[in-house]
């Protein structure tokens, strides 16, 4: 019985009948070999399977109990490097996960590691598969997308820093709302009352 490792140039295939005609299990079990043959072999970095992927940055994570959230996904991975976008795939109607999501990471070699590392474990019981994505296009925007969640789908979920431009432009508008509360109640500032006749007359009657 000889066993063959599928080179870069035979991924395609590779993908493409996995994905038709093996379980999700088998998916798991069969990157994990191949893995662990690699490893055996001393493939280099060159010629490994992770290879084909080293323009995406995009993870598929399957197999989610079906109670976690975005941030618990996160929480998870983040630990093989700085995460950027995520997209939970959930039922358009009741919101619920469907227990698969899509991952993106700032780093492209952190995928190379959470595919090694995170392929197989059990998470809340259930036994997870990660792999590559080689052509993965965020959703565009929708109706029944809510603001927050389209900024997500646009923007990604890191966190953004805030500019000193930024806190410059609040104070300015803070500014601009006291001048726009009109003038203050009381006697006018008293480098203008000597110049006014009206004021000078009602001091004369007091």
């Amino acid at each position: 019985q000889r066993l063959i490792v599928r080179r870069a140039d035979d991924e395609k295939e590779r993908c493409c009948w996995q994905t038709l005609y093996m379980n999700p299990l088998t998916n798991v079990k069969n990157i994990t070999k191949l893995n662990e043959t690699e490893l055996k072999l001393g493939v280099t970095e060159k010629t490994s399977w992770h290879k084909k992927y080293k323009d995406s940055a995009w993870i598929f994570i399957g197999g989610l109990d079906y109670q976690l959230t975005e941030g618990d996904v996160i929480c998870v991975f983040s630990q093989y490097g700085e995460v950027v976008n995520i997209n939970l795939i959930r039922d358009k109607k009741t919101g619920k996960s469907k227990g698969y999501c899509f991952l993106c990471y700032e780093d492209q070699r952190s995928t190379v590691l959470s595919v090694d590392n995170l392929n197989g474990i059990s998470l809340c019981k259930r036994t997870i598969r990660v792999d590559h994505v080689e052509n993965y296009r965020p959703p565009k925007d929708s109706e029944d997308l809510d603001a927050l969640m389209a900024k997500l789908h646009r923007e990604g979920c890191a966190p953004e820093t805030v500019g000193r431009d930024e806190h410059k432009s609040e104070d300015d508008s803070e500014e601009e709302m006291v001048a726009e509360d009109g003038p203050q109640k009381g006697p006018p500032p008293a480098d203008s009352r000597g110049d006014d006749p009206e004021y000078a007359k009602r001091l004369k009657k007091e």
